[in-house]
């Protein structure tokens, strides 16, 4: 609980979470894990710990993330009112809970892994920026995730639940339009729009759309359409979602996407510059898995009070839904279907047998991403969702750690619905790191690489007479 409350009280945006992945780290260091790694894979603030015990011995994985999200601020009260920090930033999507039951988790194996003398190494990846440019992504590019049997985590929701969930797979590009300026009323024929360009581009996306799949998602925002009116736009850009139901699908109507950015270019005598600057895989199941983690779920001691009850039902009456309260019961099994909202643990899932469940943490009818999931996540409902979290991947690491025939079937349900196909990163080459990291972080990123421009820059500055 202690992680979860201070990550909670300190939120911090993606890529920013400086003091929530040293609570974090402090935790690991004082439990006796090592830190392998910190600024792993060109993310300052992600990490790797790991604890080992005997020689060999399987190797079982944790992924802890602790990004919050702007606007969502708020107190621990079943209404909206502004938190700590006030509302700028709020775990709207309970990444202070999800965190604190990962690593207890791996807490809590150890202890049973030294009470019973078994072989094995635990470790736990500082998953950070989970609501941008994940770095599970950037690690799995890595090999990082590669030589585990297998990788464990959860996520808040309003229900008690686990299944063949798959979710989207996505890419993100910019497409950016570059015109010529010209005043709009004495001679626009001198410009060429770079907003008609980035316009055009939304009217091909949208004449698209009779042509694809169901399970196909295109959402796109302007990030950029020019200052004035009366001067033609020489800038223009445009931020684009592709979501479908696999990295196949997704990068097939990728491919097309940008052939319609370049015809549009083409169109309007403008120049594009496509950056796909990030993407991720669909989630990969995992039958053995579900079925270990739910049979733990349902030995779960899961109860709600009275005031946990009554505060759940006064944050659904604030928001104008049926007052019903949390979820009182485990849900049997979900079939396997494929929701519309992805996750960087999908690329965790190409490279590793993994599994994912669900705890309440929300009330029903509550989505992610909204106040009442900041407010229970900071009081007692939140607190039982990291402690209940952990004992069921606790109890599943050591399932694994200690069963080889279960470690043998979750590696072959992973081989058949892997089927061959060899894990491709969706990130580019010269994508060494995501967008948006602050500059005084760069220096955290395992790289050095700014600290070398600086030694350079004064060396030179030395040499001169």
């Amino acid at each position: 609980m202690r992680i979860s409350h201070e990550v909670w009280n300190n939120p911090e945006l993606s890529l920013h979470e400086e003091i929530s992945s040293e609570i974090h780290l402090r935790e690991l260091r004082e439990a006796g894990f090592t830190i392998v790694s910190t600024g792993t894979s060109g993310i300052p603030t992600a990490f790797i710990a790991e604890w080992t015990q005997g020689e060999g011995g399987p190797k079982i994985g944790f992924l802890p993330e602790y990004d919050a999200l702007p606007g969502l601020g708020n107190a621990a009260e079943p209404r909206q009112t502004p938190g700590p920090g006030g509302v700028e930033v709020g775990h709207g999507c309970g990444h202070n809970m999800l965190g604190a039951g990962c690593t207890g988790a791996a807490f809590a194996l150890k202890k049973m892994m030294i009470d019973g003398g078994h072989p094995g190494t635990i470790r736990v990846y500082g998953c950070a920026a989970e609501e941008t440019e994940g770095a599970k992504v950037y690690m799995a590019r890595d090999g990082l995730f590669n030589d585990l049997d297998a990788c464990l985590a959860w996520h808040p929701g309003p229900m008690n639940a686990t299944g063949l969930l798959r979710t989207a797979a996505a890419d993100m590009l910019r497409v950016r339009y570059k015109g010529r300026t010209a005043h709009a009323g004495v001679d626009p024929w001198e410009g060429r729009s770079a907003l008609k360009g980035a316009e055009l581009f939304g009217t091909g996306v949208q004449f698209m759309r009779e042509h694809l799949k169901p399970t196909t998602r295109l959402h796109y925002v302007y990030t950029d359409g020019g200052g004035a009116p009366n001067v033609i736009p020489d800038t223009a850009e445009i931020f684009i979602m592709i979501r479908d139901q696999d990295r196949d699908e997704v990068n097939t109507v990728t491919e097309w996407v940008k052939d319609v950015a370049r015809g549009s270019a083409t169109s309007t005598q403008t120049e594009v510059a496509i950056d796909h600057f990030f993407g991720l895989h669909d989630l990969l199941p995992n039958e053995t898995l579900v079925n270990q983690i739910h049979a733990h779920m349902s030995a779960l001691p899961l109860e709600w009070t009275e005031e946990e009850q009554g505060f759940a039902k006064a944050c659904q009456r604030e928001m104008g839904l049926a007052e019903a309260g949390l979820m009182p019961n485990i849900m049997p099994i979900l079939p396997e279907i494929t929701t519309g909202g992805g996750t960087d643990v999908g690329d965790v899932s190409y490279n590793t047998p993994t599994a994912l469940f669900a705890l309440a943490t929300m009330p029903i009818g509550v989505g992610l991403h909204t106040w009442p999931v900041t407010a229970c996540g900071g009081m007692t409902i939140g607190d039982k969702g990291s402690i209940y979290s952990a004992i069921v991947m606790a109890g599943v690491g050591y399932d694994l750690m200690t069963d080889p025939d279960l470690r043998k079937a979750a590696r072959a349900d992973f081989e058949r619905r892997k089927a061959g196909r060899p894990y491709v990163s969706p990130l580019a080459e010269s994508r060494l790191r995501p967008d948006g990291i602050p500059p005084h972080l760069l220096l955290r990123d395992g790289s050095d690489e700014l600290g070398v421009e600086f030694v350079k820059a004064d060396e030179i500055l030395k040499a001169r007479p």
